[in-house]
């Protein structure tokens, strides 16, 4: 079975989790999956929050309303992906570029479902370059200040977030305190949020595997 094949199967439970009213969906190719499989159910939801322009449009295609967070209050579902996942859930994401609005998003939600292949679960974070959305005006100083962390960071050049900030790509950080890093790096001057979801995990982690979906909650 192929890694698209497990995204598609791990997806597809999560509707498992979906109860009405107005839900979260993330972005990102595992979450596609997801979207089109919300779209045969859509008559049992209001309406959607995306995390993303690109999820937005996804989901107006398939005749999903979209609303905005502001006009909706708290959410019960959030279903999005990740890059990494360890087993206490705590994971990194932004690999897309949207991790700002998705941690928002999964702030305002109660339940948390992520959906992954099971490549994604790891025993530490870190080898997944970690994002770090930041300023223009403060990249090459917050550059400077996760050099001091022990990473290496990466501009990702060319690209821009929808909120209109940069990425800077960390790389070589072995991330053995995930809350503790995510803390420290969301305190720099300039750094709009980091890609290190562990003061708010994931609730339940739903694995794609060869054998089918897998199941993992912290």
């Amino acid at each position: 079975m192929n890694q698209d094949e497990m995204k598609r199967q791990a997806a597809e439970a999560a509707l498992a989790y979906v109860e009405g009213g107005i839900i979260g969906v993330g972005t990102g190719s595992t979450v596609n999956h997801f979207i089109g499989a919300l779209a045969g159910i859509k008559g049992r939801i209001d309406g959607a929050v995306s995390s993303s322009e690109v999820s937005t449009e996804r989901m107006k295609g398939h005749g999903i309303p979209v609303y905005d967070l502001n006009a909706v209050g708290d959410l019960a579902l959030y279903v999005d992906g990740a890059d990494e996942s360890n087993a206490q859930l705590q994971l990194i994401k932004g690999g897309g570029g949207a991790l700002t609005r998705e941690k928002i998003v999964a702030a305002a939600s109660q339940r948390f479902v992520c959906i992954a292949d099971e490549s994604k679960l790891v025993d530490v974070l870190g080898r997944f370059p970690l994002p770090v959305e930041v300023i223009p005006m403060a990249r090459s100083y917050v550059a400077r200040e996760l050099v001091k962390l022990g990473g290496t960071p990466v501009w990702r050049e060319g690209f821009v977030t929808d909120n209109g900030n940069l990425i800077l790509d960390v790389q070589g950080l072995q991330i053995m305190e995930p809350a503790k890093l995510e803390q420290q790096i969301n305190n720099l001057a300039g750094v709009v949020t980091v890609g290190i979801f562990a003061l708010r995990p994931a609730d339940v982690l739903i694995l794609g595997t060869p054998n089918g979906p897998r199941t993992v909650k912290a």
